[in-house]
């Protein structure tokens, strides 16, 4: 086989491997950045008077909705 052949069949998979790697990495900081946002407002909105009127609202659930499988942003490791 000739180097042109190799190259011919190495390329188009070398630029579906380059666009899927881009769209991901575009995708994680587009979540990423979502996610700095939705800590920001939720950071300064989390007081005592807000968790406790959560817990009345949520007080029958079966379930935590802040620890759904569904729930992606918060994902990320806890920091405290």
């Amino acid at each position: 086989m000739s180097l042109s052949v190799v190259a011919s069949k190495a390329a188009p998979t070398l630029v579906v491997v380059g666009a899927v790697s881009g769209v991901v990495a575009y995708v994680h900081r587009c979540l990423s950045y979502e996610s700095s946002q939705m800590d920001r407002f939720f950071s300064s909105y989390n007081t005592p008077q807000s968790e406790a009127n959560r817990a009345k609202v949520f007080q029958d659930a079966s379930y935590d909705p802040r620890t759904n499988v569904l729930n992606v942003l918060g994902w990320k490791g806890k920091s405290s």
